[in-house]
């Protein structure tokens, strides 16, 4: 996989996988809690590999 997030996209994806991830565990776990923990955790295994499949599939990169 190579990597097609750029340094700014991958803080506001880390911070805003870590905001969701709150949220969703500040909701006791109900439906939009659990989708918004997913979306979250997502959000900060993309940050982390710097790789998003939906960049690649639409020819986007941030690098």
């Amino acid at each position: 996989m190579k990597q097609n997030e750029g340094t700014v996209d991958r803080i506001i994806r880390f911070i805003l996988g870590l905001v969701l991830i709150y949220l969703g565990f500040s909701m006791q776990f109900n439906t939009v809690g659990i989708i918004l923990t997913i979306i979250g955790i997502v959000l900060l295994f993309t940050a982390v590999t710097g790789y998003c499949a939906l960049y690649s599939i639409l020819k986007i990169s941030t690098k």
